[in-house]
């Protein structure tokens, strides 16, 4: 099994995520590199580690709520984008806590993964 390095994973979804926030209260959310966030690399890593876990049958028991966490943050990313595209900044304002909320609700389920991994 490819092991996720769940500090870098953490540490890289944070950065991102203050960079989105920073960007978008600055007015620059425009000029935002997005390619980062609809290529998310994590992503790639949890899906093919439930693959290889689900093969195996020994599939820790947060993997896949840990993918549905994951995708709930990328599909709220994805809908600010959305409406502040359209022109409707704010709306896009009003999901920003849920984002942040969504990034708490992440890292906690990698930690979750973390222990049991290590268990």
């Amino acid at each position: 099994m490819k092991r996720i390095d769940i500090d870098e994973a953490i540490r890289q979804h944070n950065k991102w995520r203050r960079q989105f926030l920073n960007a978008f209260a600055g007015g620059n959310y425009a000029d935002m590199p997005l390619s980062e966030h609809r290529c998310c690399t994590l992503a790639n890593s949890l899906v093919k580690s439930l693959a290889e876990h689900q093969s195996s049958r020994q599939t820790p028991d947060n993997l896949s709520g840990l993918i549905s966490v994951h995708n709930r943050f990328h599909d709220l990313a994805n809908e600010i984008v959305d409406l502040s595209q359209n022109g409707l900044g704010d709306s896009a304002d009003l999901l920003l806590p849920e984002l942040n909320e969504g990034a708490h609700q992440l890292v906690a389920a990698l930690d979750q993964l973390r222990e049991q991994l290590a268990e």
